[in-house]
Parts: structure tokens; sequence; C-alpha cells
């Protein structure tokens, strides 16, 4: 890009921002690539968004299965594929299990994919 007046002839070496700037590194990508896989799902995605919702911060699984109009069988299979990715943890309460999102990696996830999150 022409960058000089009449007298002098100056060209940038890029003619704006490179792609690789502010991109997230191999290892961060590896390590978020299983919670952004969880999340993909409608199901986990809705149940995480109860979860936040939920009066307390947290909810019994078996409350979960009837707004979603789901079994408990699916409902726990779907509580394990996001405890497994890190973004839910439970805390069993007598018989029941009360499960509740672990807001440090929704904050990951939300500063990796911000304009300037993968620089942090």
């Amino acid at each position: 890009m022409y960058t000089g007046g009449m007298d002098a002839i100056v060209f940038d070496d890029f003619c704006c921002t490179p792609l690789h700037e502010g991109e997230i590194d191999v290892e961060r990508a590896t390590a978020m690539a299983p919670m952004l896989a969880a999340l993909a799902d409608p199901v986990r995605l809705r149940i995480v968004s109860m979860l936040l919702a939920a009066p307390e911060g947290s909810s019994c699984g078996c409350d979960l299965e009837d707004p979603l109009g789901l079994s408990q069988p699916t409902v726990s299979h779907h509580l394990k594929v996001l405890r497994e990715a890190g973004l839910v943890e439970g805390e069993r309460q007598g018989r029941w299990v009360h499960y509740r999102v672990v807001p440090e990696r929704l904050e990951e996830i939300a500063a990796a994919l911000s304009p300037t999150g993968a620089l942090v």
C-alpha cells in the first residue's frame, strides 16, 4: 500500500492487520475444543442456560427432565458430557445431585472469542 507523498514512495509490509495477530494458539484451542463441542448440542446449551437461570445458581438433575421433555437417563448423559468438558460440576445432596455451571469456563470461552481475547 502506498503511503508516501509525491517525493517519497513508501510501501507498508501489510495492507491490513495480519491474520495471525490475536489468534488462539494451538494449546488453548485444543483445551477449549471439548467445551465448545459440548455446548454445540442444543440440549446441553439449554441445560447450561437453565442452570444459569436457576434461583440459587444450581438445580437438581431431576428438575431438568420435565422442562427439557427428556428422560432421566438422557438428561444424565448430557450432564455427564458437560461435566467431562468442565462446564458444570455436581454436588451430591442426599440421593440427588445438584449441578451448577463453572463460571470460569464460560468466562474463558467468552474471552477467547472476543476480538482481543485471544491475546490475553
